[in-house]
């Protein structure tokens, strides 16, 4: 099985610089409460693996195969506007729990979390706008919007319970496959690249993250996955995901009346979520939704073949793998 460990072993000694970069940039000189908040937010943040995509694809890029602080930089500001964007969902979503450690909402309070997530995504532009590099910044605060956009069209369809298939990829390129796309693109940006590479590494990004994103739905379907988030959390929040849609599409009026009166129940009656999870093993959803996420993989590694040769470029490849096996 294809391991985040060997994906990263092209840039392990710059992600521990990277590590160091962002504490340095977003910790020190705070102290109190803030600081307390910070230091459990960066001690958190997960697989990193936007950073990690910015620094290979970068690498993949570069004439030379190296690369310095400007990718840094676009590193540590796709990583905040994550960061910052995680904290905000899972006080939209009143989540208590984020990557098995309680969430910073259920921490400190609702309140304390929006300021802190605020101040993340406020201190992340004055230092871009700080470093001058405004051609970076200027292409990477687009996906901020991409991201509200997202969010708000989801909850929007998660009130009415209407989510199309059309409708569910508008939502996941949105809100994650084009901070992915972003995370690429903005790499091969920070060595220079020429417009053509940005655009196949911009391609190749945002394939992968629409892969990513329905990989993460069907784990949502897997009662053995280790992401941290309880068990069908997404039914809990009437989240309509690419599972439950392939079935949807293929299901008569009598089957289709019988989930959509058991939807809205799924926040409160364990056996609404029960009835629905069983439809959607019975009709093969999962199996229905991960040929669609191995199409995106297939575009992503297409676009990546376009590449020189090189240990980044393999890295990137072994990220697709990953993304198909991973369970967390």
């Amino acid at each position: 099985m294809t391991t985040l460990d060997t994906i990263r072993k092209p840039i392990e000694t710059e992600l521990r610089t990277f590590d160091d970069f962002v504490r340095r940039n977003f910790s020190d000189g705070q102290s109190g409460l803030l600081a307390e908040m910070l230091d459990y937010i960066l001690s958190s943040r997960g697989k990193g693996l936007r950073p990690a995509i910015v620094m290979l694809s970068a690498g993949a890029c570069s004439p030379t195969g190296n690369f310095g602080k400007r990718t840094m930089l676009a590193g540590m500001l796709v990583e905040m506007i994550h960061v910052a964007s995680l904290i905000h969902d899972d006080v939209i979503d009143e989540s208590d729990m984020r990557r098995g450690r309680a969430s910073v909402n259920a921490r400190w309070q609702s309140r304390n979390a929006v300021i802190v997530g605020d101040y993340i995504l406020a201190r992340n532009m004055r230092l871009g706008l700080q470093s001058g590099q405004f051609d970076l910044l200027n292409h990477i605060i687009g996906s901020m919007t991409n991201l509200c956009e997202g969010e708000i069209i989801q909850s929007d369809h998660a009130a009415k319970f209407d989510t199309s298939r059309e409708a569910y990829y508008d939502i996941i390129n949105k809100k994650t496959a084009s901070l992915f796309g972003t995370c690429a693109s903005a790499g091969a940006m920070s060595v220079g690249a020429s417009h053509d590479e940005v655009e196949r590494m911009h391609r190749y990004g945002t394939a992968l993250g629409m892969a990513f994103q329905i990989a993460d739905d069907i784990l949502d379907y897997t009662a053995d996955n280790n992401t941290g988030k309880p068990f069908h959390n997404d039914l809990r929040e009437h989240k309509i995901t690419l599972p439950l849609i392939a079935v949807l599409e293929e299901a008569d009026e009598e089957l289709r009346t019988a989930i959509m009166h058991h939807l809205p129940l799924c926040d409160k009656a364990d056996e609404s979520i029960a009835f629905i999870s069983g439809i959607v093993e019975k009709y093969e959803g999962v199996a229905r939704a991960r040929e669609s996420m191995e199409q995106y993989i297939l575009q992503a590694m297409t676009s990546l073949g376009e590449c020189k040769p090189s240990p980044y470029r393999d890295a990137l490849a072994n990220l697709c793998t990953y993304v198909v096996e991973r369970d967390r």
